[in-house]
């Protein structure tokens, strides 16, 4: 018969001590992932100051701090490609390309007046002005052929409409209401580019009517809207 001095002794569990390797592993695991939690949440809420337009700016308009705001967003990777507030603008600078209001100021559409390639024309649209024109706006500039007349009869002339200009900006809508003419109509200064200003300069001595067609916006630049706060 089996007493219990013949059976085999159990085997005590010891505690781990500090010179147990699996406890330096799990130390090491711990504080590595405390780590890269720390530097995510950190990397998430870095922000900087930007600065962006306030009201639209067009080519040629000089940028300057008086016309900007700043926005604090996060940029990551893309920061280099925006002038940041902490950093000084250039010297009488300009834009070189239209600026929308609240978007931020890419270093790429800010530069010297050389770098401009258009040149202001103020053009009557007389009554046919779309009621959403404004400074900034991207608009074709086309000419209406006046209607042809004989005799007592008017007839529409067989003349097709022209396009004179392609995608300008307008800097400037000014509203032109003559009491003693008894007319009222409007203006606007678009930008030019320096190739098209002679056929635009000669349709405003001919007969017709200019108008200037909205384009539609295909979405502009493939740049993602940075994150705010």
């Amino acid at each position: 018969m089996m007493t219990t001095d013949d059976l085999p002794q159990a085997r005590r569990m010891r505690r781990p001590t500090w010179r147990d390797p699996r406890l330096g592993v799990g130390i090491v695991l711990v504080a590595g992932s405390v780590a890269l939690g720390a530097w995510a949440v950190r990397d998430a809420a870095a922000t900087v100051e930007v600065y962006a337009a306030g009201d639209a700016l067009t080519p040629g308009d000089a940028v300057t701090v008086e016309e900007l705001t700043v926005r604090e967003v996060r940029l990551g990777d893309d920061e280099d490609l925006y002038h940041l507030a902490a950093d000084p603008l250039p010297e009488d600078a300009v834009a070189i390309r239209t600026i929308g209001a609240g978007e931020l100021v890419p270093r790429t559409a800010v530069g010297g007046s050389e770098a401009v390639s258009v040149q202001p024309i103020v053009v009557s649209l007389g009554l046919a002005v779309p009621t959403d024109l404004g400074p900034g706006t991207v608009v074709d500039l086309w000419l209406a052929p006046a209607q042809a007349t004989t005799g007592a009869a008017s007839t529409e002339s067989t003349r097709e409409p022209e396009l004179l200009a392609p995608t300008l900006v307008v800097a400037e809508v000014m509203e032109d209401d003559s009491v003693l003419a008894g007319t009222q109509g409007t203006s606007v200064e678009l930008l030019v580019p320096r190739d098209e200003v002679s056929a635009v300069l000669a349709a405003l001595s001919s007969e017709g009517q200019l108008v200037a067609v909205p384009t539609i916006d295909a979405g502009g630049a493939d740049v993602p809207e940075p994150d705010e706060t």
